[in-house]
Order: C-alpha cells, then sequence, then structure tokens
C-alpha cells in the first residue's frame, strides 16, 4: 500500500523536490506502523511529525510563491489550507477509532490521489513558472 515516487513528480526545484519525497518517505512509514500494528503511541508521533513537516513545506512552498509573484498563489494556498483540513480530520478518526483497514485505505487513497494529483498539476505549474522567471532575469 506504498505510495511510490516516480520522477513524474519531479518539479525540476531541488528544495520542492527533496522535500516532496520527504513526504513520501514519511507517508510510507505512518502506512507501514498502522500495517504493522505498532503501538498507538508511535502512530500518534508520527501523525504529528507528518502534520507539522506538512505545515512547514507548505509554508516554504508559498513563501516562494509570493516571492516570485506567482499568479495562481490563491488558489495552491486553498488547496494546501484543504489538504492540511484532511489530514486532521484523518487524525482525529485515527485517534477515535484506532488504525482500522478502512482508515488505512482511507488514508493511503486520500494521500496517493491528493498528493501525486497536487504535484503534478499545481507544484509542476508553480515549477515552470519559477523556472521561467529565473532563465528570463
Amino acid at each position: 500500500m506504498a505510495i511510490n515516487w516516480d520522477d513524474s513528480l519531479l518539479t525540476g526545484v531541488d528544495d520542492i523536490d527533496d522535500q516532496h519525497r520527504e513526504l513520501f518517505r514519511r507517508f510510507n512509514n505512518l502506512l507501514a506502523a498502522c500495517n504493522q500494528g505498532q503501538g498507538r503511541e508511535e502512530v500518534l508521533r508520527t501523525l504529528t511529525f507528518l502534520d507539522d513537516y506538512i505545515r512547514s513545506h507548505f509554508h516554504e512552498e508559498e513563501l516562494m510563491q509570493q516571492r516570485s509573484n506567482f499568479p495562481d498563489y490563491p488558489a495552491h494556498r486553498a488547496q494546501h489550507d484543504n489538504f492540511i483540513a484532511t489530514t486532521e480530520a484523518l487524525a482525529d478518526q485515527f485517534r477515535s477509532e484506532g488504525a482500522s483497514l478502512g482508515l488505512l485505505v482511507k488514508t493511503n487513497t486520500t494521500l496517493m490521489e491528493w498528493l501525486v494529483g497536487h504535484i503534478r498539476k499545481m507544484d509542476r505549474a508553480f515549477a515552470r513558472h519559477l523556472n521561467a522567471g529565473r532563465t528570463a532575469g
């Protein structure tokens, strides 16, 4: 049930690509912890770290967008805000229900679809904007 990284997810912006790889690694650690029946505390610790990392990554990405006058910044930020709300809801569900098979499938599907889709569409569009500005300047 792992979320696999491949080169179709590269944006061409090293800092962003490195952070995306780390997000994939952390999501997979979370899924593995749930799958292996690791203790509730370990899963909660991973969820907390993941939430912090997502917020930090989104903040850095949004600062880059603002500095480069990215025209789609408001829509991009709205997607980030929606994803944070989604991950918070999944974490709340885990806290109340535990790591059920249904929750694992829902988490994997949600994270994979959103993250892969967001990177391929929104983040790559931002990278094109950023790289165009670098070559024009």
